[in-house]
């Protein structure tokens, strides 16, 4: 068995096709077919049922396609690595964030680094939650990640700034003129929620955090996207809860801004199955440039987790 075994086993897999892939794999036909059946004698049975049109995994193939993924992501970040040990100068980086943090704030990152680096390609994955953006480093689908501290700990985690959540009501909502807002202030108002608000203790942040303050959200809309829900909120839809760049990003100054009281807040780092280096390391170095670290924690700014 060979990691070119298992690649062209994947690439037939997300094609679909034998012809399809050996188009992608530049390789004849008849080359692939030989190194597929290699590899099901290798492992000791079919992998693949040839249909007219197309190819189906076996119940073997299904339990041997997320290792063989496995194999040929690390084997792809592990050529990355080792041509970033000699500068951040060339090669290709990949980097996976939440979808809050890749809309407003890694743009500016992103431009910063062009200009410094050039000719390092940057490849972008978003993903709706942390819990999604973990996975997918666990998997190998980057080399980065930008979002909460994660909770199995993938390696190494370096803690890169502070996010902010705050609340977004239109001009003329009776809050309007205020900066800061207790939770219980809005046991009135209808809510705009989104899909990418996380689930803390098996219940979605913002119905435990209005639970601790004494009534129900009564929500108006549910969206995708926590940009779409800060748009809603600004039109008057109702009011949202997000964190504080992504309302900067969404929708500038066509909405009023209101800071909960106490604040809500949660450490972001950057994390990576194995200690960054080259380009990677540069990257870090960016980001934390970028976003000041945090001040002191206050354990009591965890009494509600901010929105993703």
């Amino acid at each position: 068995m060979s990691l070119r075994q298992m690649e062209y086993f994947v690439t037939v897999v997300q094609e679909a096709s034998f012809t399809r892939a050996a188009d992608a794999l530049h390789v004849t036909q008849p080359a692939l077919s030989h190194q597929i059946k290699a590899l099901e004698k290798s492992v000791g049975g079919a992998l693949l049922e040839r249909l007219p049109r197309g190819v189906r995994l076996t119940p073997m193939g299904r339990a041997f396609l997320p290792h063989a993924e496995l194999a040929v992501r690390s084997a792809a970040q592990a050529r990355r690595a080792a041509r970033a040990t000699v500068g951040a100068e060339g090669g290709e980086l990949h980097v996976a964030a939440l979808h809050s943090i890749a809309v407003g704030t890694l743009p500016d990152v992103f431009a910063r680094w062009r200009a410094a680096h050039p000719r390092v390609l940057l490849r972008l994955h978003e993903y709706a939650t942390a819990e999604a953006l973990e996975e997918a480093v666990q998997r190998g689908t980057a080399d980065l990640a930008v979002g909460p501290e994660p909770f199995g700990r993938p390696g190494t985690v370096v803690p890169v700034g502070e996010e902010e959540v705050v609340l977004v009501v239109p001009f003329d909502d009776r809050l309007a003129g205020r900066t800061t807002v207790t939770l219980p202030e809005l046991a009135d108002h209808a809510w705009i929620r989104c899909a990418m608000e996380p689930v803390v203790h098996g219940e979605r942040f913002l119905d435990r955090a209005c639970a601790s303050a004494g009534f129900q959200p009564r929500t108006a809309v549910w969206t995708e996207h926590t940009s779409t829900a800060v748009r809603m909120a600004a039109a008057g839809v109702g009011v949202c809860a997000a964190p504080a760049h992504i309302v900067r990003g969404a929708v500038g100054e066509d909405c009023v801004v209101l800071t909960p009281d106490p604040p809500w807040k949660r450490s972001l780092t950057v994390y990576a199955r194995v200690p960054p280096t080259g380009a990677a390391a540069a990257f870090v170095d960016l980001l934390r440039a970028a976003w000041p670290s945090p001040g002191p924690h206050d354990p009591h700014e965890d009494c509600a987790p901010p929105a993703a």
